[in-house]
């Protein structure tokens, strides 16, 4: 059995591994980390999943940017260790943070991601929403969390400042 539970400031370096283990090496300089630096990831909304021995078996985790004047989550990464893929865990990652984003008064999220995966989560792909270079614009993916919140949002995704509300 898999347990879920908001990410604590102890899971970070576990958490941290994780990524390292399911993500290619110079996953930190692309470009979404440059988002990152310096801002923490929204509590409450970061998820870890643990097996019944306390294993760390998946994570997601949610950051505060801006997208042009609006404010917006940044999801990812998320990550299942290769002994639990293939299980739907990552699913159960992504709509439990979505629905706990929507519960705590969060509009959107976007991610950089690929279509077809995110697609079944409800994400299309955002035209006028512009990620930090070199992301490819067909990959960087929006979901509403509440109704039209994408309309009339554009511009470039740039980093929370630390005293922004949502």
């Amino acid at each position: 059995m898999i347990e879920l539970k908001p990410e604590r400031p102890d899971d970070w370096w576990e958490v941290e591994a994780l990524f390292d283990l399911c993500f290619a090496p110079g996953r930190e300089a692309l470009s979404s980390y440059r988002l990152r630096d310096g801002v923490a990831p929204v509590p409450g909304l970061s998820l870890v999943a643990r097996d019944e021995g306390g294993i760390l078996a998946g994570a997601i985790r949610f950051w505060p940017v801006h997208i042009g004047a609006a404010a917006g989550l940044l999801l990812g990464p998320v990550a299942v260790h290769p002994t639990h893929q293939g299980e739907g865990l990552g699913a159960v990652l992504i709509r439990d943070g979505l629905d706990a984003a929507r519960l705590a008064g969060w509009a959107r999220v976007l991610l950089v991601g690929d279509a077809p995966y995110y697609g079944r989560f409800g994400f299309t792909r955002l035209t006028g929403v512009i990620m930090p270079p070199p992301t490819n614009p067909d990959r960087v993916l929006g979901q509403a969390l509440q109704a039209r919140a994408w309309d009339g949002v554009q511009g470039d995704v740039t980093r929370w400042r630390g005293s922004d509300q949502i």
